[in-house]
């Protein structure tokens, strides 16, 4: 075999002499896409490709810069503003490319990619934002901004880059900035050390179980998935529970062995925190105290406060108004909720007191006794495929849109799907990939992102991600309420890349303040379980019936049940976001102290655990969700106040979806979030439909 390897290779050195030199083999990101719709080549890209096509696309990069820097005409809108939002295509697509596969297709090379390339992507993005001759040239034509006849559009991106480069340090003295440096590169290195020590630790936990009698009280679907995870793992025959929510969830809802519901909440909650080399409550702490730092370098007294100037909120003292008003509404409820759980513990001659490991389980109990109603009585009518069709069917009814699933699109994995998303008049918008099941190498929790964003000329590759229960034994994944509203969520945040119509792409989009995001995704979850919709997809996997009246029924008189647990639960995770970022003093905490101090200031009740603890919140210290957790129920009511027009006009009213859509969806961050809001509202959004909705009012 080597001997005709060696005649084969001698016969094409020949051949090669006597033609042409062979050519470097091309890395595929540093390319145009030559694939359908300009998706990434995932066939083609290898992760040796990444480090050299981050070195060469900062290159090009810098010299787009420099361009721009030494261009001798007098600054103008086109050669400066334009021309720095039309430079780095290529960092873009290679930084957009690894940075969604490092989240859904990660190994130990690739993260060891990802901590080589943070500090440089961090020096290359200093590089530019403290490049005082090219912020010159953008100052120049700001102050000159009255006098350019400027679009609307224009204008807003003129005014997004200027503050970019002001809250990027341009305006810093050189000893700042060079704080601001060091700042920036040691942040970029500690988040993505805990996120990655997140991860490690969820994907190393493992609860074994050998004996069939502690499987009481589980479903059979659950433990079949347990079944098929030990035989993954070579322990056939043993059942293997872990900390994904998948697995988690409906163990903590039915097992009734208590000592092993104890054990495996115990071990979620303790993710990071366990004094091992996957430990975040150093680097958590060491990342509060950079962010005071920098905040300190821009005249802030607070990281929040930094954060907060530039969202719809404004302020820390705003946030925390609205979370407090929230959090003395919920508490009573909460504690009410509470004693009616003690009161089953009681009644079945239980001889202990509420803890966390036993509330999923015996307020399932509890609904089972109010409301005739459970989880898996609802599973066969939320069959995967079903919700997601109920999803498109949704946006067809509103937008016209069309979701055609394509299998000659490359993909990165398996188990995605991949769809041509087209308008009502059949003219095409973008793709979008969908991602539904947890693996080693994937991220847990839910998200979109974009591997290409929308801008002029330009259509948007859009990607959801999900870590939902895989099917098992023939039997397709049947989804529980939440993850169904999940679907409809992240289906939401997509439809805001998908119907982008905006020329910049740094306007495009998702590109919109942290606290105004939320609004398209958690408007779309209200469609999810009205009873006209649920009509449209709740059928039974089996025997296609339709979800009978009766269970639409129960689900409706079960809408309040256990509010007070998930409000409060998701409350007090933003509140202790904006404790840990209104920090004034750039001090190293001591995590589980500082943790502790907080929730026994809220009064928070022993029975529930905070939403996120500290060491495996990564939302605020890994993600751009710092000083912005309380989002969520920003945009909740926000998307109360909208989702009620739809309720008195129609649930697909076209003229009110339509104004969604142009004056939503469409416009990513072409003009103030609250002036797009009040441009479809006509006017600003009230607290009321919110708090009804939770049972506070």
């Amino acid at each position: 075999m080597k001997k005709i390897t060696l005649l084969v290779f001698a016969i094409g050195l020949i051949f090669a002499s006597c033609t042409e030199k062979p050519k470097k083999m091309e890395n595929p990101l540093l390319s145009k896409f030559e694939t359908p719709h300009g998706v990434p080549p995932f066939d083609l890209i290898k992760v040796e490709h990444f480090i050299p096509a981050y070195k060469e696309a900062m290159k090009k990069h810098s010299e787009e810069i420099a361009a721009i820097v030494n261009n001798p005409e007098v600054p103008s809108f086109e050669n400066t503003i334009e021309a720095f939002e039309f430079s780095g295509k290529l960092l873009t697509q290679v930084a957009f490319t690894f940075n969604n596969l490092n989240t859904s297709l990660t190994n130990d090379d690739m993260q060891n990619i990802a901590k080589e390339v943070a500090p440089l992507s961090s020096k290359h993005s200093d590089d530019i934002m403290l490049n005082a001759k090219l912020f010159k040239r953008v100052k120049a034509v700001y102050e000159n901004k009255d006098n350019l006849k400027l679009s609307s559009e224009q204008a807003r991106l003129l005014e997004v880059i200027y503050k970019k480069f002001e809250r990027g340090g341009a305006n810093l003295n050189a000893e700042n900035q060079d704080k601001l440096r060091k700042i920036n590169s040691e942040l970029s290195l500690l988040t993505l050390q805990f996120d990655n020590n997140v991860l490690a630790e969820t994907n190393d936990y493992k609860m074994v179980l050998d004996k069939e009698s502690d499987l009481a009280g589980l479903p059979e679907s659950v433990i079949k998935a347990a079944a098929k995870k030990a035989k993954e793992e070579g322990m056939e025959g043993k059942w293997i529970f872990t900390t994904h929510k998948p697995s988690l969830l409906p163990f903590l809802t039915y097992a009734k062995n208590r000592e092993l519901r104890k054990k495996l909440h115990t071990a979620y909650i303790m993710r990071g925190d366990n004094n091992n080399q996957y430990d975040n409550k150093k680097i958590l702490s060491k990342i509060a105290k950079l962010r005071v730092d920098r905040a300190k370098l821009f005249g802030f007294e607070s990281h929040a406060a930094y954060v907060l100037d530039a969202n719809m909120a404004k302020t820390p003292e705003t946030v925390f108004n609205f979370l407090n008003k929230v959090w003395e509404a919920v508490v009573p409820m909460a504690k009410k909720e509470a004693a009616e759980l003690q009161e089953v513990i009681n009644r079945e001659g239980g001889k202990f007191k509420l803890a966390h490991w036993d509330w999923w389980y015996y307020s399932e109990k509890l609904r089972k006794q109010k409301y005739a109603l459970d989880e898996e009585m609802l599973r066969p009518y939320f069959e995967r495929t079903h919700v997601r069709n109920g999803a498109f069917d949704v946006a067809n009814k509103l937008w016209g849109l069309k979701f055609v699933e394509k299998n000659d699109i490359p993909k990165y994995h398996k188990d995605v799907e991949v769809f041509e998303v087209l308008d009502s008049d059949d003219s095409f918008l973008g793709i979008l990939y969908m991602d539904w099941y947890p693996r080693p190498s994937k991220s847990g929790g839910a998200w979109m992102d974009a591997y290409v964003k929308q801008s002029e000329g330009i259509t948007p590759v859009i990607t959801t991600n999900f870590n939902f229960t895989a099917p098992v034994e023939g039997k397709p994944a049947l989804l529980t309420i939440d993850e169904v509203t999940t679907t409809f969520h992240e289906f939401g945040h997509a439809l805001h890349g998908l119907l982008s119509k905006c020329k910049y792409h740094t306007l495009a989009g998702t590109a919109v303040t942290r606290d105004f995001v939320e609004l398209p995704s958690q408007v779309m979850e209200n469609w999810s379980l009205e009873p006209e919709v649920m009509k449209m997809y709740a059928k039974h996997y089996e025997t296609g019936e339709v979800i009978p009246d009766a269970l639409i029924q129960k689900i409706a008189n079960s809408g309040l049940f256990n509010k007070g647990f998930t409000v409060l639960e998701y409350t007090s995770a933003a509140l202790l976001d904006m404790y840990w970022h209104t920090m004034t003093e750039a001090k190293e905490q001591d995590a589980t102290k500082f943790e502790n101090d907080v929730m026994k200031k809220l009064g928070m009740i022993d029975e529930i655990v905070v939403r996120y603890r500290s060491p495996y919140f990564s939302h605020i210290f890994a993600g751009g969700y710092s000083s912005g957790y309380y989002s969520y129920q920003w945009a909740q009511v926000l998307d109360a106040d909208a989702f009620s027009v739809f309720k008195e006009k129609g649930l697909f009213d076209q003229a009110t979806a339509t104004s969604f859509r142009n004056n939503v969806f469409s416009r990513g961050n072409t003009e103030p979030s609250m002036d797009l809001y009040k441009k479809f509202r006509g006017m600003e959004p009230q607290l009321d439909a919110f708090l009804e909705r939770n049972g506070l009012k």
